[in-house]
């Protein structure tokens, strides 16, 4: 028997016990090894309706989204008409920040590996229209610069809103557009579209919260997030078979299955090329590529990317040295944990590849000094206050701006010692796992400068 055979028998055998397990509504994967694809579905797509998910059933892919667009951008590399390494207003004239001298310099390539050091996360509602994104870009007029372009990573939705825009305005073709015509048609792609009119068309799957209060999952007050932040994640679906054929472009030198070069070999490679070491937060990669993150995994070279929207999260692993690959979509619950059960089991058996342990806290790691650590850091989605009590950190956050409507104040957590200035704490929205946060800088006094959860949020107390 084949090793996809196998793993198509484990699948078929324990995904819905593991779904049940880890309080998961429904999920869909698709795994690629052999040159063979095996799919699997299992739970309701909402648990209002009870509509089963099903192999053909679509999720928002959420972040993933975000190599779709750096895809678009490599497209117009390949073809002469953008350099990675030019300013943003080479293409983008009207590109503006807070800081002018910052907005003059960054580059595409800064903003296609998160170095471009401004606030990350704008998600402000430009409207449904095809003009969504466009309309964002001078809402960026104002957003402070956290650090000079190129010093560190910091996750910016913002950033792919502005290559989003870019590829807009070389194109002449508005975002979704550009998706359908240059990714989705060429790939051949028949269960993948842009926001809620594509689909609904298909058997969609609806975000969970679990309660404050209890109880199992329940559908989330909204379906998705504004149509401005679309480059970004924001309304990508498909199911995971056709995001797997978009992953094995890219295992295939660019070529589409059905021949079409969709990609140079050349943009591939590069896209894989690591960029900027990543805090060691354990849920992110240890690098950043262009748009891929390298998690830095034992025994071989594994690239991916996770989104999470509204009650939705997404996974997707590569393995380029074995042609492995897989796709997990989930609508709900402790979907991280669900991940790590499947990406260590399917890794091993298809790659020989080692999943590191998902972070625990470890109370022997505990600093002597805590005072470095407590104050509050901000940016303009949240606040968070990390307090000093009994020789043990706590936090609170609480939502800003476009999320205060969306999400409730987290209530004070430990945060528990993980190793060195990582610190990990339990929170509403990530159920069964452990949020890293770690302390970086240092603002002048001795003190963190940042609080980074794969975002730097910047001290704002003195």
């Amino acid at each position: 028997m084949s090793k996809i055979s196998e793993i198509d028998t484990w699948l078929r055998e324990n995904f819905a016990v593991l779904l049940d397990r880890h309080r998961v509504p429904g999920a869909a994967i698709a795994v690629l090894a052999d040159g063979e694809i095996v799919e699997h579905a299992a739970g309701v797509l909402n648990t209002s309706t009870g509509v089963e998910s099903t192999k053909d059933s679509v999720f928002q892919v959420g972040s993933i989204t975000k190599v779709w667009t750096i895809t678009l951008i490599m497209q117009l590399v390949d073809e002469g008409l953008v350099d990675l390494d030019r300013p943003v207003r080479d293409y983008l004239p009207e590109f503006r920040l807070a800081d002018e001298q910052a907005a003059a310099t960054i580059t595409v390539r800064q903003l296609a590996c998160h170095t471009g050091g401004f606030e990350g996360d704008v998600f402000a509602d430009t409207g449904t229209g095809e003009d969504a994104v466009a309309k964002l870009i001078p809402l960026l007029a104002d957003v402070p610069q956290l650090f000079p372009p190129g010093e560190r990573f910091s996750y910016s939705n913002a950033g792919y809103c502005v290559l989003g825009r870019i590829v807009e305005v070389l194109r002449g073709e508005y975002w979704d557009v550009c998706v359908r015509e240059r990714l989705i048609g060429p790939l051949g792609l028949t269960h993948a579209g842009c926001g809620a009119e594509d689909a609904i068309r298909h058997r969609a799957a609806f975000g969970h919260d679990v309660p404050e209060t209890g109880g199992g999952p329940v559908p989330t007050k909204v379906w998705s997030l504004a149509r401005s932040n679309a480059p970004a994640g924001t309304t990508l679906v498909m199911c995971p078979r056709d995001l797997l054929t978009f992953a094995r472009m890219h295992l295939n030198e660019g070529k589409a299955d059905n021949g079409t070069q969709v990609l140079s070999p050349e943009s591939v490679r590069a896209m894989r090329e690591r960029q900027i070491a990543v805090p060691d937060l354990g849920v992110m990669g240890a690098y950043w590529g262009l748009g891929w993150a390298d998690f830095g995994w034992q025994g071989g070279t594994v690239i991916g990317h996770d989104g999470g929207t509204i009650g939705q999260s997404a996974f997707l692993r590569v393995a380029p040295e074995h042609d492995v690959a897989f796709a997990l979509l989930t609508n709900g619950g402790a979907a991280l944990r669900a991940h790590h059960e499947v990406a260590t089991k399917l890794m091993r058996e298809l790659a020989g590849i080692t999943v590191p342990p998902l972070p625990e806290p470890d109370p022997a790691a505990a600093p002597a000094d805590l005072s470095r650590y407590v104050g509050e850091y901000s940016s303009r989605v949240v606040s968070t206050v990390v307090t000093e009590e009994g020789g043990r950190l706590w936090l609170r956050r609480t939502p800003k701006g476009e999320f205060a409507e969306l999400d409730e104040p987290s209530g004070t957590v430990e945060l528990l010692p993980w190793h060195g200035e990582t610190f990990v704490a339990v929170v509403p929205e990530l159920p069964g796992a452990y949020m890293p946060h770690e302390f970086v800088g240092d603002d002048g006094t001795g003190r963190a400068r940042f609080l980074h959860t794969g975002r730097a949020d910047r001290r704002v107390t003195r």
